[in-house]
């Protein structure tokens, strides 16, 4: 099958994709999708947002508030953003209707090779049969980064999606950070709970350190936030787990691995190191995507985030895994000597050099000062 664009991985960025394609009214474009469809498609994203979204009929909740303990409570008033979750189905189902649309033929199988051979991309399956042949591949597979990190931490959680027979949340509240939970020797570790009505809500457990745990403790870590709300695990009802590592490392991705092929989602540059954040990344990438197909481009996004940022976010995993700085009161600092939107607005890569300005000194400037100084010792040895 020879097609225009083929997308390898079916996931959540190429799903991304396949909507705001439709949206920007691509016509008369041969698309394939290349997956093997074995893959957990369970999964919840959360993201920062404005008043209005393109994704507001789908999202699970959304809240104009949130709640930091650091290890005391404070309130942030985020608007006019808003912390927006959604889940995996929904976005899923957006992208079958889209595909519908576009008349996207979806294939079932495993890519084994992506081979760009100039003028054309040639997919094979690991019998070394060639699946597709494209002009341009949009690649969302993992991959590893083009050379090891200074730091290499990972994003580790499980979450909970909890019934209760009593009326035990407060919809109108979320946790975003509860650093009250106890602290890892390396890395940082706190709970968040996202209210999706009075009877439910999704409670996690997240680690910020270079392993996973085993499975035994991520049940003892969740069960113990859990009753340190004030809830009894015992009487809820648990109807779906979620699972998962992120990285979060200052080892940079190849982008464009050739000349037509690009790599999407975490791969592509994605997820922010500091922070595990990476569905606002996605979609902008595939609102971009789309846009210069629009108009006859390339289907080349640009960086996620600018370099400057991904420089920070070195300095601030160098400054946690030194033990320079403690993460709780990192993220405190931050949030409470600068506005919610500004520190949302970085974290989202949208910031002014002027405010970057802002935020470095609001943080502990002798020990960041330090982690920087190490960052660029390691850079030039």
């Amino acid at each position: 099958m020879d097609v225009d664009l083929a997308l390898v991985g079916n996931g959540g960025a190429a799903s991304l994709l396949l909507d705001a394609l439709a949206r920007h009214g691509i016509r008369d474009l041969r698309i394939a999708t290349i997956d093997p469809g074995d893959g957990d498609r369970h999964r919840t994203w959360a993201f920062w947002t404005g008043a209005t979204d393109d994704l507001d009929p789908v999202l699970e909740a959304s809240w104009t508030a949130v709640d930091l303990y650091a290890p005391q409570r404070r309130t942030l008033e985020l608007g006019p953003t808003r912390y927006a979750m959604v889940r995996s189905a929904p976005v899923f189902a957006r992208a079958e209707q889209a595909a519908d649309r576009l008349g996207v033929k979806q294939i079932i199988a495993r890519a084994a090779e992506v081979l760009d051979e100039g003028t054309a991309v040639t997919v094979r399956d690991p019998h070394g049969d060639v699946i597709v042949r494209a002009e341009w591949v949009l690649d969302s597979r993992p991959a590893k980064p083009a050379r090891p990190g200074r730091t290499s931490w990972l994003q580790h959680f499980r979450g909970w999606w909890v019934r209760s027979a009593e009326p035990v949340f407060d919809p109108r509240s979320a946790v975003l950070m509860d650093f009250r939970t106890p602290q890892p020797p390396r890395g940082v570790s706190f709970g968040y709970v996202l209210p999706t009505g009075a009877h439910t809500a999704l409670i996690e457990y997240t680690e910020f350190s270079p392993q996973r745990l085993e499975d035994a403790a991520y049940v003892e870590a969740l069960s113990a936030y859990t009753r340190g709300l004030g809830l009894d695990p015992d009487k809820l009802l648990v109807e779906q787990v979620e699972d998962g590592a992120i990285p979060m490392t200052d080892a940079p991705f190849t982008l464009r691995p050739s000349p037509r092929v690009v790599r999407l989602g975490t791969a592509g540059g994605a997820t922010r190191p500091s922070t595990g954040y990476t569905f606002s990344a996605m979609r902008r990438q595939a609102d971009q995507i789309a846009a210069a197909l629009a108009r006859g481009g390339d289907p080349v996004p640009n960086p996620a985030y600018p370099r400057r940022h991904l420089w920070m976010d070195a300095v601030a995993l160098r400054a946690w895994d030194r033990g320079l700085v403690p993460a709780p009161a990192f993220f405190e600092r931050l949030f409470m000597r600068n506005s919610p939107s500004r520190v949302l607005r970085f974290l989202d890569g949208r910031t002014s050099p002027t405010e970057e300005v802002a935020l470095m000194a609001s943080t502990p400037l002798l020990p960041m000062t330090r982690a920087a100084a190490g960052d660029l010792l390691a850079r030039f040895r």
